[in-house]
C-alpha cells in the first residue's frame, strides 16, 4: 500500500495460485458483500491481502480506516485496491471479473 508501511502489519495474506497483482481488500467481518468479495477472490485462486477494519481497535482501526478513506472517500465496504492505484468500491462481480480475470 505505497509508503504507509505501518498498515501492512494489519493485513492478513491469502496465498493464491494467481498472483501477479497486488490486491488489498478493506472489509468488515459482518458484511455480506465483503464475504462475497472474499469468496470471489478465493474461488478464482487470487492472491490478496485483507483487513477486517471492524476487528481492529483504537489507533490501528483509525489508521487503516484513514488509509481506506484516501482511496475510497465514500467509505463503503468492501473496498478493493488493485496495485495501489485502481479502486473498486463495493462488490461488483462484473467489475471484479473485468479487472482480475
Amino acid at each position: 500500500m505505497g509508503k504507509d508501511k505501518d498498515m501492512e502489519q494489519y493485513l492478513e495474506t491469502v496465498k493464491g495460485e494467481n498472483g501477479g497483482r497486488d490486491l488489498v481488500l478493506f472489509a468488515l467481518s459482518t458484511c455480506g458483500w465483503c464475504r462475497k468479495a472474499r469468496n470471489f477472490l478465493d474461488e478464482n485462486k487470487l492472491a490478496y491481502r485483507y483487513v477486517y477494519v471492524d476487528l481492529l481497535e483504537g489507533d490501528a482501526q483509525k489508521e487503516v480506516f484513514e488509509e481506506m478513506k484516501k482511496r475510497n472517500p465514500r467509505k463503503t465496504f468492501p473496498t478493493l485496491v488493485l496495485d495501489g492505484e485502481e479502486v473498486i468500491a463495493g462488490y461488483n462481480e462484473d467489475r471484479y471479473r473485468e479487472a482480475l480475470l
